[in-house]
């Protein structure tokens, strides 16, 4: 019997994405006191040794990691030792999950699973949890560090790009009705003044910013162009939708001929080219988007084939940077079905399009579920994103004159 509890238990720590030597290690840590957020609803894998399903996987692997200080890496800013402190009294929502922006996507996730009825058993923790951050005491001081001297291009674009999301999520939830619409409608307000500071942010930098970033890491402005946009249709900010649109127009509608045969780079989580065509779907309308991604990557096949674009090879998944590589293989599935959303029903590469962003995402959650930090406290937001076409189902449709 004990022997049969210790297995459960080895079982189910494996499959919530952290190592039993992660485990031990926060139990023993003096910060268990201070940090640690204890499960208020049981675990749905406890119940069985048969695997639970993605989506829960995936919101325990968030529940763990949103509170999770340590490791860290932080990018932080020091005008004088009064700024040296740990994460979590710097940022005091956003600190956990080894950096502050995979913090952001973390509550996203649970936000996103939490708002769409994936995970009704889990309801009541994933509430309790955001709760217990979401708070007016906490998000005062993310808004003080972010008001902070010198700081304005904090997580610029890739880590605001995802705040941006967040509340985009809790928009389109509290856009319903019941307990759930009022719990997003005052988290929202709650957020609302670190928001305004980071839109304003991105407003400033728009206009300065005097070529694209085609970087496959978070600096990239295509992904981020593409979130800024999301969030733009769902707030009612026409400022940042025309700033965005006439951005992406000028870096990209005489785009032509990108290399797909350069990528990816040994430790991209972005497609240079990919995300690039996935947001210029949205600024363009399809006639028009069908005949620049003809100019824009030719050699995409009409055949309905999935093998016409490799997938990414981690040959490493302890390596937190080459691991990036099972990001690329996600947000590649899902740039790949944004751009099939684009085209005209009967466009000939709609077929290739899907199947290869079905092999894509596919192998890209084979790799969320490790026991590996490296890749675990990000990874799942990623398959989140793809799993739940996130990227697709915005209202409105396109942002094309």
């Amino acid at each position: 019997m004990i022997y049969r509890k210790g297995l459960i238990a080895f079982m189910i720590t494996i499959l919530a994405g952290c190592s039993v030597a992660e485990e031990d290690e926060a139990a023993s840590s003096p910060e268990q006191g201070v940090f640690e957020r204890k499960n208020i609803a049981p675990d749905p894998a406890d119940q069985s040794l048969e695997p639970r399903r993605a989506e829960q996987a995936y919101a325990r692997i968030a529940l763990n990691c949103i509170n999770k200080q340590y490791p860290n890496k932080i990018s932080h800013l020091m005008s004088s030792a009064a700024d040296v402190a740990e994460p979590a009294k710097l940022t005091p929502v956003f600190y956990g999950c080894f950096d502050w922006h995979s913090a952001v996507h973390g509550h996203w996730l649970l936000t996103r699973l939490w708002g769409e009825d994936l995970v009704p058993e889990m309801d009541e923790e994933i509430a309790a949890a955001l709760s217990a951050n979401f708070t007016e005491e906490k998000i005062a001081g993310e808004l003080a560090y972010f008001n902070g001297e010198d700081r304005n291009t904090f997580e610029r674009p890739y880590g605001l790009a995802w705040f941006l999301q967040l509340t985009a999520e809790l928009r389109d939830i509290a856009e319903g009705e019941g307990g759930k619409a009022e719990q997003a409608k005052a988290w929202l307000t709650r957020l609302a003044p670190l928001e305004a500071v980071i839109v304003g942010n991105i407003k400033d930098w728009l206009p300065k910013l005097a070529y694209p970033i085609r970087l496959g890491t978070h600096n990239q402005s295509a992904f981020a162009f593409g979130l800024f946009l999301d969030w733009a249709q769902r707030s009612g900010d026409t400022e940042m939708a025309s700033l965005v649109r006439d951005k992406a127009l000028s870096f990209h509608r005489k785009d032509i001929n990108c290399p797909m045969a350069y990528e990816p780079s040994g430790e991209d989580f972005l497609s240079s080219c990919l995300m690039v065509a996935d947001l210029m779907r949205r600024v363009m309308n399809e006639s028009d988007y069908a005949g620049w991604l003809s100019e824009f990557l030719p050699e995409i096949p009409t055949d309905g084939s999935d093998d016409w674009l490799a997938v990414g090879i981690v040959n490493d998944p302890t390596d937190g940077k080459l691991v990036h590589l099972d990001g690329l293989n996600l947000s590649r599935a899902w740039a790949l079905e944004g751009m099939a959303s684009g085209l005209p029903v009967d466009d000939p590469r709609r077929a290739s399009l899907l199947a290869s962003s079905k092999l894509h995402g596919e192998t890209g959650e084979k790799s969320v579920r490790t026991p590996y930090y490296s890749g675990g406290h990000w990874l799942a937001s990623f398959a989140t994103y793809w799993r739940t076409r996130r990227g697709i189902d915005r209202t409105g449709g396109n942002l094309a004159s």
